[in-house]
Formats: C-alpha cells, sequence, structure tokens
C-alpha cells in the first residue's frame, strides 16, 4: 500500500483519557473494519504522569472502514470523554513548503511555479501601477490629524 492510500485509510482519534491503551482502541474500532495498525504516541515528558499524548492514530485496511468509523465515532464517548475521530493528515515534508528548513525561494516546486509567472511579466508586483509619489496631493495641508470644524 502506498504513503497516499495509507493515510486516507488512518484515521486521528483526540482528547483520548489518560487510562486509554492501544487495546482499548482497537477494540472501539474493529466493528468498522479490519486494523492494520493502531499507534499511540508516547508522551515526551513521562515526569507528568500521562501515559501518552492524547490522542492516536488507527490505520483499517480500506478506506471506506476508515470513512465508516468517522461517520459513527466522531463526538462519540470513550472513556467518560468525548473524542474527536476525523481523517488522518499526511505530516508535512520537512524540505518543502513553509516552516521547511530551507528557504521557500530555494526550493524546486516554488521556483519552478514562479519562474514562469516572471518570464510572463507579471512578477510578484502584479499588473497595478503604484503612484509616483505617496505625498502628492498633501501640499495644502497644514497640520496633521482630521480636519479643524
Amino acid at each position: 500500500m502506498t504513503d497516499t492510500a495509507r493515510w486516507k485509510s488512518t484515521v486521528y482519534i483526540g482528547g483520548l483519557a489518560p487510562v486509554v491503551t492501544s487495546s482499548n482502541l482497537h477494540d472501539a474500532f474493529i466493528p468498522f473494519g479490519e486494523i492494520a495498525d493502531v499507534s499511540l504516541p508516547k508522551n515526551d515528558n513521562p515526569s507528568n504522569g500521562e501515559p501518552h499524548r492524547g490522542f492516536a492514530y488507527v490505520e483499517f485496511e480500506d478506506v471506506e472502514d476508515a470513512k465508516e468509523a468517522i461517520d459513527n465515532m466522531d463526538q462519540a464517548e470513550l472513556f467518560g470523554r468525548v473524542i474527536k475521530v476525523s481523517a488522518a493528515k499526511a505530516p508535512k515534508s520537512a524540505n518543502s513548503g513553509l516552516g521547511a528548513k530551507t528557504a521557500l525561494w530555494a526550493q524546486e516546486g516554488w521556483l519552478a511555479e514562479n519562474a514562469a509567472a516572471q518570464e510572463d511579466g507579471a512578477g510578484l508586483q502584479g499588473d497595478a501601477e503604484a503612484p509616483e509619489d505617496p505625498m502628492q496631493g498633501l501640499e495644502g495641508l497644514d497640520v496633521a490629524g482630521p480636519k479643524q470644524a
């Protein structure tokens, strides 16, 4: 299964209680279809006593099963908490887009998209003409602020 297909068949579950385990999630979501994987990310700071970060990912074998799980489990209650179930988003690449480790204009995708616009003469400024002098028309004013009545 390709990475794109995997992300389409994966659901995000947020708002989990600290007592929830992977087996609890497996049992709660198995009625919707075959589950390929359950991921319950561990807490980065184990000193606070929380066993996980409060969210999980459940990967189904079929995309339709994931959609059914979202439709039926979103805003449902699990271990005393209302959970949010939605389609998982693929992680952003660290090498592209805003927030990348390289400058936006140094990225191949950005350069390919914007080089054509500059060649056409459009550029980043657009076709609008800038006024010659931004201070033009202010010669008659002798004080700053609103007009005196």
